[in-house]
């Protein structure tokens, strides 16, 4: 704040001494323009009042006309051989803080909803006044939540030829750049630019200024307004402000813009101008703002010599930087030659290092290697002529020339799945071209149709992941991610960092705010998007870590995919039992019911969340799986077009066969055909309701067209319309299907007890009762291993996701690993995760009952989970055939 007399004397600290703060430049992921209320621009240090940009990785907040002038001082979330650290420092990034935040250091309040006050560190979360937090250590130990977080240092990723974005598998907004397709900004106070030109007052003329060629090329300019009367001296310092340079405005020269017809009259200067002839220009009025006269450019006077400032890179050294001297005479080795020295470094051979030149833009940091004899005062000339704002966003590096091996893990999924390696590079180079000598398949996850290329070669890996993204094969678009590698060899001994998987879809597109919230407050590198590639690249990321905890936020659909992945996965991790919580968005959550996580997300504060997953203790639950085995009608009524082959499907929660499996399959199709509807859970429910009233009369007895058998006894149905197989105490949104009545006939239900109560229900209106709570279901049977046999097909859902199944038969046995979920406190901060347990059942399959194709699906099941993986074992035939000829 200032008084209006003394503007002319206010200069912006923080915009121009940020680049000589980075430590190591990292350049920002902004994300679609959006409206953040009570937050203020880390350039201009005024109010976000339009829509504006932030960061996806950090806490940077700017207009998008500000995005030019910030700097690239993001997170560092891994190594990429620049710069690198065994010990991480804070990340300070100032103001934005809760208006109650207290200082650390003297613990009175630092934070503000007036203006830019106070700084937080983006790892660890400590806040203080920026001037005492000069009081604490540097060194950051990632505060409450260091055992969840993946320390930078133990990933690897060179992400050379790949931007921020593509590293963090964050997708790529629309909006344009500032400059492209935008006429420039207003800056008609001196403290910082405007949202619009607006029409200058009475006595005073607004102008346009471009700082270097790039922005007349690009037709980005400021808006300045000054009085008619200004000296030249007035308006060069007015040109200045608006760009942020705060050097010595007699080094400096504003010159008028010729229109391309006049581009003889270059040479003309602004200083040979005087006020006067401004005041002629500027009295064309607002609407001249195409005026010939009213555009201007700021141009650097030549310098005999200069002070650079000259950075080491990789050099283990004391100083942050060096100073020297530059004449016409130096030369890029010649400051090398110089500045060696200075760090120490005289007895290591001088020719292995060079002088790199870095622009640390906002969105992208661009390295450039000059060759030796090039003039460094020619290339600082031609920097400013080119712009003066990337003038100070520019640095030298002194950079020891020693050969990088290149390397780059890109993740490609959506193949077809059970190929070979061989038969999958074959795929991969009919459809892409992929070069043999540079590209290799390093992993093969063929139950999932993915596998992860180890490209040796930067402009390759490059090509490949714009290649594969538009490609498709046999139908389906390709997917393709940049993965990093973990060093688990420097994990931390009480670190079990938290892989965090978020379906953006659910919650009423509340998973899209988690999303960004978790990515800031662990490392992005953890967290992966559900909607880009599936669960599989999370685990492949992680599958090295001795030790590590899983987040699923998402629906009970959501959860039971990703621990169906990691059912596939488990041989290949070296933590089989990983320890998962659930953060329920769906519209039911039973399971986040059950384990006590509540009924659902409701906008709680992402931290509270993590803190409660760090204080999680285990429980044991079961886990089932149904192995689903059609066949064809007899009937020409009941058959389907195309029989499906025999497959698994793992089930968590519930299974139902019938009107409930029937009103999932309405619902799911209605969401399907209009998506963007279906984004909160009182929508959803009231579909539910709509469907349901809809099938109020219908009835199919659906006793008669199935056969159940329990523990090898048939068991005859009374008179349902809906058969359900319960593993939890809860369906249907929290209601209790089997009841708390006490019955001598049945066990006490448990998660954990190894069994399966069976429940019928007569009907919607049955339902209905159910749910609110005046009745429970007809309780049938109780055990652990089911045969049921569908005459007709039926609908069927196995954890909310549902599906006509043709006519056949329905196992359902504990053959899948038991799972372990936490208790808690209701409302309290412990709360409830789920962990794997090694416990395999095999159940018998009589081989005169189930044709090969049942055999196939078991021994693929079970084959894998006895890891029996390079055994002299043959597996050939329809049937699956060991070498022995036994089945």
């Amino acid at each position: 704040m200032s008084h209006e007399k003394c503007l002319k004397h206010v200069k912006i600290p923080c915009v121009t001494l940020a680049p000589s703060l980075v430590r190591v430049p990292v350049a920002h992921c902004f994300g679609p323009r959006a409206l953040y209320k009570r937050k203020f621009c880390a350039v201009c240090r005024r109010g976000l009042e339009a829509p504006a940009l932030r960061c996806e990785v950090c806490e940077l907040h700017v207009h998008p006309d500000c995005v030019p002038f910030a700097c690239s001082d993001c997170r560092q979330c891994h190594r990429d051989g620049h710069r690198d650290h065994d010990t991480h420092h804070h990340h300070w990034r100032e103001g934005n803080l809760p208006s109650g935040a207290r200082c650390e250091v003297c613990r009175k309040t630092c934070g503000s909803s007036d203006v830019l006050a106070g700084v937080r560190c983006e790892w660890c979360g400590v806040q203080a006044h920026s001037v005492c937090s000069t009081a604490l250590a540097p060194e950051c130990t990632f505060g409450r939540l260091r055992t969840l977080i993946l320390p930078p240092a133990c990933v690897r990723l060179l992400s050379r030829n790949f931007s921020k974005m593509h590293c963090f598998r964050i997708s790529e907004s629309v909006t344009p750049e500032p400059g492209e397709g935008d006429d420039g900004v207003d800056t008609s106070s001196p403290a910082g630019p405007g949202r619009e030109a607006l029409a200058p007052e009475s006595g005073k003329q607004t102008l346009r200024i471009f700082d270097g060629n790039d922005a007349v090329q690009r037709n980005y300019f400021r808006v300045i307004t000054v009085p008619r009367l200004a000296r030249s001296e007035e308006l060069l310092e007015a040109a200045l402000r608006a760009y942020y340079i705060t050097e010595d405005p007699h080094n400096f020269d504003l010159q008028v813009l010729p229109a391309p017809a006049q581009a003889g009259e270059t040479g003309a200067r602004g200083k040979s101008r005087s006020g006067g002839s401004a005041e002629e220009e500027g009295s064309q009025g607002p609407g001249s703002l195409e005026a010939v006269s009213e555009a201007w450019i700021i141009r650097a006077l030549p310098r005999p010599q200069e002070v650079l400032k000259i950075y080491p890179a990789w050099l283990k050294v004391g100083v942050a930087y060096v100073s020297i001297r530059v004449t016409p005479q130096s030369t890029a080795r010649t400051v090398v030659l110089e500045v060696l020295p200075l760090l120490g470094c005289q007895a290591e051979g001088a020719e292995s290092f060079q002088l790199v030149e870095v622009l640390m833009g906002s969105r992208q940091v661009q390295r450039t290697v000059m060759a030796d004899e090039e003039p460094l005062l020619d290339r600082l000339r031609d920097i400013r002529q080119t712009s003066l704002r990337q003038m100070s966003q520019t640095r030298f590096y002194v950079v020891e020339g020693r050969a990088l091996a290149p390397h780059v893990s890109l993740f490609v999924g959506g193949l077809p799945p059970g190929l070979s390696s061989e038969e999958y590079s074959s795929l991969l180079d009919e459809a892409v071209a992929t070069k043999a000598g540079l590209v290799s398949v390093s992993h093969v996850y063929s139950s999932q149709g993915a596998v992860v290329l180890g490209v040796a070669c930067f402009a390759e890996a490059e090509r490949l992941y714009m290649l594969v993204k538009d490609t498709v094969v046999h139908g389906r678009p390709l997917t393709a991610l940049v993965l990093p590698d973990v060093l688990h060899t420097k994990l931390p001994p009480d670190c079990r960092p938290l892989l965090v998987f978020v379906n953006p879809r659910s919650g009423g597109l509340k998973g899209r705010d988690l999303l960004c919230s978790f990515r800031k407050l662990l490392n992005p590198h953890q967290v992966f998007e559900l909607t880009n590639g599936g669960p599989l690249p999370g685990f492949h990321v992680f599958s090295q870590l001795p030790c590590f905890r899983v987040l699923v936020c998402g629906g009970d659909g959501t959860v039971g995919w990703v621990l169906a992945a990691l059912e596939e996965m488990r041989h290949h991790l070296a933590c089989p039992e990983p320890s998962v919580a659930i953060l329920p968005l769906g519209t039911g959550n039973d399971l986040g019911r059950v384990l006590r996580w509540g009924a659902g997300y409701s906008g709680e504060d992402p931290f509270s969340v993590l803190v409660s997953v760090d204080e999680a203790d285990a429980v044991l639950m079961d886990r089932w799986t149904i192995l689903l085995d059609a066949h064809e009608a007899t009937g020409a009524e009941n058959s389907v077009a195309d029989v499906e082959p025999p497959k698994i499907v793992q089930m968590s929660n519930y299974c139902g066969i019938g009107i409930d499996a029937e009103l999932s399959l309405d619902f799911h199709q209605a969401r399907e055909e209009e998506p963007g509807k279906f984004t909160s859970r009182f929508h959803n429910k009231g579909v539910y309701v709509r469907v349901g009233l809809q099938k109020i009369s219908h009835s199919r007895s659906l006793h008669k067209e199935i056969r159940l058998q329990v523990e090898q006894q048939q068991v005859e149905l009374p008179s349902i319309e809906g058969l359900i197989f319960i593993n939890i105490p809860s369906w249907g949104s929290g209601a209790d299907l089997w009841g708390s009545e006490s019955d001598s006939r049945f066990e006490k239900p448990r998660m954990d007890d190894g069994l399966l109560e069976v429940v019928g229900v007569t009907g919607v209106m049955h339902m209905g009762q159910v749910q609110g709570g005046l009745r429970s279901g007809i309780r049938i049977a109780q055990g652990s291993y089911f045969r049921v046999t569908l005459l007709k097909a039926t609908p069927v859902q196995v954890d909310g996701e549902p599906w006509v199944q043709g006519p056949g038969h329905m196992i359902i046995s504990a053959v899948g690993p038991k799972v372990c979920p936490m208790w808690g406190e209701p409302g309290g901060a412990r709360e409830p995760v789920m962990r794997w347990a090694q416990c395999w059942e095999v159940s018998a399959i009589q081989s005169g009952q189930h044709g090969p194709g049942a055999w196939a699906v078991l021994l693929q099941l079970v084959l894998p989970q006895l890891r029996v993986t390079g055994s002299p074992w043959g597996l050939r035939g329809e049937g699956w055939l060991l070498d022995n000829g036994q089945a």
